[in-house]
């Protein structure tokens, strides 16, 4: 990974790590039907353009099937399900709980193939277990009514992302960017049934207006064409390395932007979290650190 690399993908990291202060930002007032309906419209209407510029067809007609998979499981339901969260939760304790989704694809993945559990990645899930038991003892907001049900839904919406995952292991070769592009016009088209049904609490402010466009333009749709580059450039399980920074700067934006406490626990709970996703999927630090040429050594 050189150093433009590493650059990108803390930039994705912050971006992503945004995501979660927008949610908490918009989905107390347009309620999360809305907001995610607004997040992946715009994302899909982002990503057209640069299809049309980029000369990109979409072949819908051929991976509707494909494109509606990706839609509800990577899509509209982790991003209704963390909408509904956001309500409630910090926008720490949520990115914190998003970084539990290559664990929850492990298990899925073990039981879909009806291979057991390894030592390592069984040591792995009770590690983040512990981390999420730690996170959520220690949010002041986890004391507050309904926040178990958030506290599920933000887990719900983790494993939502582990059945995508391995789903994508599996599924037909579509290249990156059609995925993304696909995905969120299926992600739009299921959740749009639900919107007439939908209420808000105000009318949304200029604030609230700026984060539901960050959230689907930045946050989904720019976010997107940052992670596919960095695939092409260090790999699919170099670019994945992004999950473990995202809970330190949902953290940091939470902290800053909406005075979140953030507690020694809280720290403590997202590192635990983070070292158990790390045996999960086999990351190993030493993989990102440039090679030396053959007899250099």
């Amino acid at each position: 990974m050189n150093l433009a690399s590493l650059i990108r993908l803390i930039t994705l990291a912050a971006i992503w790590g945004g995501s979660f202060l927008f949610i908490r930002i918009g989905a107390p007032v347009l309620g999360p039907v809305i907001l995610i309906e607004y997040r992946v419209g715009l994302a899909a209407l982002f990503l057209t353009i640069v299809a049309v510029i980029l000369h990109k067809p979409l072949n819908a007609r051929q991976h509707w099937r494909h494109y509606l998979m990706l839609g509800i499981f990577n899509g509209a339901l982790p991003f209704l399900l963390f909408g509904f969260a956001g309500q409630t939760l910090s926008a720490s304790a949520m990115s914190i709980l998003n970084a539990t989704s290559p664990i929850w694809g492990a298990v899925i993945g073990a039981v879909w193939s009806r291979h057991a559990l390894n030592g390592r990645t069984a040591l792995g899930l009770g590690l983040g277990i512990v981390g999420v038991g730690l996170v959520v003892g220690v949010d002041h907001l986890t004391a507050q009514r309904g926040a178990g049900i958030a506290i599920a839904a933000a887990l719900l919406a983790a494993f939502s992302y582990g059945i995508a995952t391995t789903y994508a292991k599996t599924a037909k070769s579509v290249d990156s960017f059609s995925n993304a592009h696909g995905s969120m016009w299926a992600a739009t088209l299921v959740i749009a049934p639900a919107v007439p049904f939908a209420t808000v609490s105000a009318a949304p402010s200029v604030g609230v207006l700026l984060a539901v466009v960050a959230l689907g333009i930045a946050c989904t749709g720019i976010a997107f064409l940052l992670y596919f580059r960095l695939i092409r450039e260090i790999g699919a399980t170099s670019a994945l390395t992004v999950t473990f920074l995202i809970p330190v700067f949902g953290m940091l934006w939470g902290g800053l932007f909406l005075g979140e406490i953030i507690t020694w626990g809280m720290i403590a709970g997202s590192c635990i979290v983070i070292v158990g996703t790390a045996l999960v999927t086999g990351f190993n630090p030493a993989a990102l650190l440039p090679r030396r040429a053959a007899g250099n050594a």
